[in-house]
């Protein structure tokens, strides 16, 4: 089956190339299915590491005139990049570049706006039942996302709302802050090293819960916040993802420092770096406190697009393309 999605600036459906869609497939059914130990061993820690390596540290050594072949195939332009583009020279380093965000990923000048943390193809869903947005617990088991060992945040985030942005290889692996506000958590869960393909996550019941994860809590309720309440991001590493880097800069990639309870983060900022490959971010808030981009919603509804998503969960589940720092909500009180 493919797997559509629609760009949010053009609204044009588009086929995603599912970077090696065959071989996420063999994993996550005959391998899953006939060798459970193999299968662990292809999505633990050492393994990760090893196909990243081999994947993208090694430089290139096709002449030059391919390298703009390579990065048309997969829509990198290099026009955006901050430095000099010419010592990109292997595809960790692509795929850890830094761009001119300012200029070309502009924000809303709301102060109550909530922001995408990444370029990314985004869903927005709700933990209550009773929300038109309700999406059941397959993407991530929220008890197991956030901790056992968290019970205040577990009851903070009850019947919240989130959003899933998934990072595809050929991303931008920066996030940004989608919210201002005071950080007053942050904890790393260990787990595997899953797969972000749409069809390992439809395979694998919660696999974003069951990976190596960071969790930063924020309080947006201070002054120079959003003001909407308590958000949960969570980063999620995957298949290649090594690790994540934080590394927050209030202004462009400078002065890069540890995320750590305290610090007061704008909106916006580059706050983490995943290693290459491609990865998840998850931002959870509060029940009532955030409503979505109309866009956004009616989007994933729609029943005339092919989504891997909504194969798996039983309804339309249809991802948008959007940028990093782009609006996707807004601080508000809204109805479930």
């Amino acid at each position: 089956m493919k797997h559509q999605y629609i760009d949010r600036e053009t609204r044009q459906v588009k086929t995603e190339n599912l970077k090696a869609d065959p071989v996420i497939s063999t994993i996550y059914s005959s391998i899953r299915e006939n060798s459970f130990f193999l299968f662990r061993l292809m999505i633990s820690a050492r393994m990760s590491s090893l196909i990243g390596a081999v994947s993208y540290d090694l430089p290139f050594f096709t002449p030059p005139t391919d390298v703009p072949r390579f990065l048309a195939d997969h829509g990198i332009d290099l026009s955006e990049v901050a430095g000099a583009p010419g010592k990109l020279d292997t595809l960790r380093k692509i795929f850890e570049r830094k761009i001119r965000y300012e200029q070309l990923r502009p924000m809303p000048e709301d102060v109550s706006a909530v922001v995408s943390p990444a370029d990314s193809r985004l869903l927005v869903g709700a933990f209550s039942k009773s929300s038109a947005l309700f999406i059941k617990g397959k993407f991530f088991d929220f008890c197991e996302l956030i901790s056992p060992d968290k019970p205040q945040w577990l009851r903070a985030f009850d019947h919240g709302r989130f959003v899933v942005t998934r990072l595809t290889p050929d991303k931008y692996h920066y996030n940004h802050t989608p919210v201002a506000g005071t950080v007053i958590d942050l904890y790393e869960i260990d787990g595997h090293f899953h797969s972000c393909n749409p069809g390992a996550v439809v395979r694998e019941v919660t696999p974003y819960s069951k990976n190596r994860r960071v969790v930063t809590i924020i309080d947006t309720d201070v002054p120079g916040g959003t003001r909407c309440g308590l958000v949960c991001m969570v980063e999620v590493v995957a298949m290649m993802i090594g690790k994540i880097v934080q590394c927050y800069s209030k202004k462009g990639y400078e002065n890069p420092q540890a995320v750590e309870p305290g610090l007061f983060m704008e909106k916006g900022c580059p706050k983490s770096l995943y290693r290459p490959g491609s990865s998840t971010t998850i931002v959870i808030f509060q029940k009532q406190r955030v409503c979505f981009s109309k866009d956004l919603v009616e989007n994933q509804m729609r029943t005339d697009v092919s989504s891997r998503f909504s194969e798996g969960f039983g309804r339309a589940l249809v991802e948008t393309e959007v940028t990093v720092r782009s609006g996707i909500g807004h601080a508000c009180a809204c109805a479930e």
